[in-house]
């Protein structure tokens, strides 16, 4: 009991001293802490690391002053390959053509516009349908014979023939007379087809086509025969 009485009475005096004079509680303080203050001795400072740099860059420079001239780059040379040409050799034909330049090589027969042998085309060959010519060939001409009356055809059948046509191939031999007929394209009467061909083998002839060298030939002329009005 004495111990808690004497407690009370430090407690009630250090409330009374903090509460009237508060300034006595901090000087108490730091007397207190000032007789536990201790010096610490300072850490050695480190020493700096030797300077990588030369004693030129170092150096201060003015303002504005250019820096050594830096090294020169020199360019590699590039080595570029060859360029590659590549030449075929030409072939030259299996065989050699015989004959004039414009004729050389031709085939013997053939049912296109060639310029050698027997063909439909309109070639200067032996034998064709055509009006062409090449060199010193020439093609086969009209000279003689016309069917342009109407007493050569059936009275019968004058109107299927009118305002129609027919289209026949003529062959002509080396002496202009002509040797075969053949209906290409028929019209609508087959009479008259037959008879126009009778009257043409009858009735027309020809100056001969010529080959290369100026010698007659057999040829085919085409004729369209017309009925009128």
């Amino acid at each position: 009991m004495a111990a808690v009485v004497l407690l009370m009475h430090i407690l009630v005096v250090a409330g009374l001293v903090r509460a009237f004079t508060p300034d006595f509680v901090a000087r108490v303080s730091r007397s207190v802490t000032q007789a536990f203050t201790i010096d610490a001795p300072l850490p050695p400072s480190p020493t700096p690391a030797p300077s990588t740099q030369s004693p030129s860059s170092a150096a201060p420079r003015d303002e504005g002053v250019a820096a050594a001239a830096g090294r020169r780059a020199d360019p590699r040379e590039a080595a570029v390959p060859p360029a590659k040409v590549i030449v075929r050799p030409t072939q030259a034909p299996p065989v050699a053509g015989q004959g004039r330049e414009n004729a050389a090589g031709a085939a013997a027969q053939g049912e296109g516009t060639g310029a050698s042998g027997s063909g439909l085309g309109t070639g200067a060959g032996r034998r064709g349908a055509g009006q062409g010519g090449g060199g010193r060939s020439s093609p086969t001409v009209k000279i003689a014979g016309d069917i342009n009356s109407a007493r050569d055809y059936p009275r019968a059948g004058r109107d299927r023939r009118i305002g129609s046509s027919v289209i026949i191939d003529i062959s002509v031999g080396k002496d202009g007379r002509v040797s075969e007929c053949r209906v290409v394209q028929p019209s609508g009467d087959p009479e008259a087809d037959r008879i126009t061909c009778a009257l043409a083998t009858q009735r027309f002839r020809f100056r001969p086509a010529l080959d290369n060298e100026g010698n007659p030939v057999e040829a085919v002329f085409r004729w369209r025969q017309r009925w009128f009005y």
